[in-house]
C-alpha cells in the first residue's frame, strides 16, 4: 500500500524504521495488517500494566474498529484502566524513579500511593472507590447465586453509568469502555494476583461472598477453548503479544491443549505471532524464549509468520497501532 493512502505516523515508520527492530516492527505491522485483510481474527494480550502506560489511547480505538477479536490481559490491567479513567488527577508521576531511597518509597506508601515504574496510583481515588461500586455488584450477583468471570463484572459496572460522574480522561481513551461497548471477549488468567483480585479473596475470607461468585482460571480456559474451535476455521487466529508472563502463556496453551489433550487432530495452529518485549533471549524464561520454541509445544506451525521485535512495549505498540490505523 502506498504511503499516501496513509497518515504522517505510518508515512514515518516506512521512511525510517528500516533496519534492526525497527525493520522487525515495520514487518510484525504489515504481518498484522495482512492477516486482517486475509480475513484472519486476532488475539492481543496484555502483560504487565500497559493500562496504567495508557496504551488504551491506541488499543481502545483498535477495538473500535475491530481489529482486535479477543484480549488475554492481567487482572492489574482490566482495572487500571478504569482506575486511570476516574481518578487520572490523582495520579503522581515519579520522573526520577531511578533515584528512589527506601525511605522516598515509604513516604510514598504513607501517603497512599503504590508506584509503577514513573507512575503512582492514588489508593482512595482509585482502588477504593473501584471498590466501592464493583463491591455492591458482587455482593448482588452472591445474593442472586449468580456467577460470572471477572471483566463481565467490570462491563457491568462501565455499562451500568455509574463510574461516570468520576470521568478524568476522555472515555474514547479508555479500552476497557470500547470493550464493553463492543462485548469484547476478554480472558483474564490469575485474576486473583490483582488488587480487586485480593479485595475480593479478603471478603471472601471474611464470609461476606462465596468463592464460587466469580468464575475461575479453569472455566476461563474452558470457555477460551470453545471460543477457539468456534473461529479459527478460515485463515484462523493471530496472537500478538505484548510482554510475557501468563497473559501470554495462559490462551497461548489452549492449542497443544486441544490438539494434544482433546484429541482434535485438526485444530489449527494460531496462524499469526508477534512479540514485543524487552526480555533478551534467556535460559528458562518464557518471556525470553524466541517464537521458535514455540513450535516444539504444539502452539505455532512451521509456517505460521513469526515476528520478535526486542524493545519497550510502550514504544512499539502504539507505533504498530498507528500503521494498522493507517494513522
Amino acid at each position: 500500500m502506498s504511503t499516501e493512502a496513509r497518515g504522517p505516523i505510518s508515512q514515518f515508520i516506512e521512511k525510517n524504521y528500516l533496519h534492526f527492530n525497527a525493520a522487525a516492527l515495520v514487518d510484525a505491522a504489515k504481518g498484522y495488517e495482512t492477516h486482517l485483510t486475509e480475513g484472519g481474527k486476532m488475539m492481543v494480550t496484555l502483560a504487565g500494566a500497559m493500562s496504567t502506560a495508557e496504551l488504551g489511547i491506541s488499543l481502545a480505538e483498535m477495538i473500535r474498529q475491530d481489529k482486535i477479536d479477543i484480549i488475554s490481559c492481567t487482572g492489574a490491567n482490566l482495572e487500571e484502566d478504569i482506575m486511570n479513567l476516574v481518578a487520572h488527577s490523582h495520579y503522581k508521576r515519579v520522573p526520577n524513579y531511578r533515584d528512589l531511597s527506601p525511605q522516598d518509597e515509604w513516604d510514598l506508601l504513607e501517603n497512599h500511593y503504590n508506584r509503577v515504574t514513573d507512575t503512582c496510583i492514588p489508593e482512595e481515588e482509585a482502588f477504593r472507590r473501584l471498590q466501592k461500586h464493583i463491591h455492591k455488584i458482587w455482593k448482588d450477583a452472591d445474593t442472586a447465586g449468580e456467577r460470572y468471570f471477572p471483566h463481565e463484572y467490570m462491563y457491568k459496572i462501565l455499562l451500568s453509568g455509574e463510574l461516570e460522574q468520576y470521568y478524568e480522561i476522555d472515555p474514547k481513551n479508555s479500552w476497557m469502555l470500547a470493550a464493553a461497548e463492543k462485548n469484547l471477549p476478554i480472558v483474564v488468567p490469575g485474576w486473583e494476583d490483582s488488587t480487586m483480585g485480593n479485595i475480593f479473596a479478603s471478603y471472601v475470607i471474611k464470609g461476606e461472598i462465596k468463592a464460587t461468585t466469580m468464575k475461575s482460571g479453569i472455566e476461563y480456559m474452558a470457555w477460551l477453548a470453545d471460543w477457539y474451535v468456534k473461529n479459527s476455521e478460515g485463515k484462523g487466529i493471530g496472537f500478538f503479544q505484548i510482554g510475557g508472563g501468563i497473559a501470554g502463556d495462559f490462551p497461548i496453551c489452549v492449542v497443544p491443549m486441544l490438539y494434544q489433550d482433546m484429541e482434535m487432530e485438526n485444530i489449527p495452529f494460531w496462524s499469526y505471532f508477534c512479540q514485543i518485549s524487552d526480555s533478551t533471549t534467556s535460559y528458562g524464561s518464557y518471556s525470553g524464549a524466541v517464537p521458535n520454541e514455540k513450535i516444539t509445544w504444539g502452539k505455532l506451525d512451521i509456517n505460521t509468520p513469526k515476528f520478535i521485535v526486542e524493545s519497550d512495549a510502550t514504544i512499539v505498540a502504539p507505533l504498530i497501532f498507528a500503521w494498522i490505523l493507517k494513522q
